[in-house]
């Protein structure tokens, strides 16, 4: 009796080989390219309380951009991403100022509130099958005004009241805008706050079978539906997702300055999107991972920061973040199709 051939997907796979298959590979090269290049071009950047303000302005993005590169694995947008984090600083700020209640009960509305807003959206989109960059553009629209009316109605001006001197304030400032300093080093806590999301998305993806939904909604939802993946659910708890981390970037935001601007977070979605896709996320889904798009918001804050420490004028950024956009993309299709040709 001929002896069967060994079956090739079981065969050892060499860690050259398993390294083309990660997604972020090609943001983890553009990272340490961004990092040495500002290391030479900017004496100060290898300081330890450099680091430290790049770390934070890296974590203000990332904790957005981990469930946003969910979703675009799910085969989805949010456009509305950006001010929802406002929304949410906003609706904590005045319920508790208007019901002099402790700003707990606030926090805690705005949970509630913000996490409708992303039902709203899941919802809207499996019910309707409308493109989520529709569905979402109008809420961002929705948003904006609600905003700026609300506020300039119930506040009278264009930002919410104080309410430092509030019960309840310290103790959520030590939750969402706390920081602690070691030696020349301040660290704030949505360092903490994006780390343990990336780890806790990784774990989703990797190790539980909604990862395996989330994949499966994003490269062929049709397909995936077939074989019994609850597509609408999944992109549902995706949008609910995004709305719990804009919570907690809203808290941040709010805790932080005491006070909110009812304009603030007008655009911020296209730095989540962005550091997705430089992470290795694809616009057609199906393909990203949550490592990933914790180093696109780190490229993202070595840049911002950089250019600064560099005395560079900060108007070149944008050209900065858009040449890393493209050059991402095209590295990481270049490492997709190395990964496809060796699979």
């Amino acid at each position: 009796m001929t002896a069967q051939p060994p079956d090739e997907r079981l065969a050892p796979r060499s860690v050259a080989r398993r390294l083309l298959g990660r997604p972020e590979l090609g943001a983890v090269v553009g990272a340490a390219a961004v990092f040495v290049f500002f290391c030479v071009v900017a004496d100060s950047f290898l300081q330890a309380s450099s680091l430290s303000t790049v770390l934070y302005a890296s974590s203000t993005i990332g904790i957005m951009a981990v469930p946003v590169a969910l979703l675009m694995i799910g085969g989805e947008f949010d456009l509305s991403a950006g001010v929802m984090v406002t929304s949410s600083a906003l609706v904590s700020s005045m319920f508790s100022y208007q019901m002099t209640a402790n700003v707990w009960v606030g926090v805690g509305v705005s949970l509630l509130v913000t996490l409708a807003v992303g039902v709203f959206n899941g919802v809207m989109l499996v019910r309707t099958k409308l493109p989520s960059f529709i569905i979402t553009l109008g809420t961002f629209l929705m948003l904006t005004g609600l905003n700026l009316g609300l506020t300039k109605l119930i506040s009278g001006t264009v930002s919410t009241k104080s309410i430092a001197d509030m019960q309840g304030f310290p103790t959520a400032q030590d939750v969402f805008a706390s920081h602690w300093t070691i030696g020349p080093v301040d660290l704030q806590v949505t360092i903490l706050w994006w780390l343990a999301l990336v780890a806790a998305a990784t774990w989703v993806l990797l190790r539980t079978r909604a990862g395996n939904w989330i994949f499966a909604a994003g490269g062929n939802a049709e397909a995936a539906r077939a074989v019994g993946v609850p597509v609408a659910r999944t992109k549902i708890g995706l949008y609910m997702a995004v709305a719990f981390c804009a919570w907690i970037s809203g808290q941040h935001l709010l805790f932080s300055f005491d006070v909110v601007q009812s304009g603030e977070g007008v655009g911020n979605e296209f730095l989540y999107i962005i550091a997705a896709v430089i992470g290795g996320c694809l616009m057609t889904g199906g393909y990203g991972s949550a490592v990933g798009s914790a180093v696109g918001a780190f490229i993202f804050g070595m840049t911002s920061k950089g250019i600064v420490y560099a005395q560079w004028d900060p108007d070149w950024f944008q050209f900065f973040l858009g040449m890393m956009l493209l050059l991402a993309v095209l590295l990481n299709a270049w490492v997709r199709k190395r990964a496809e040709a060796s699979a």
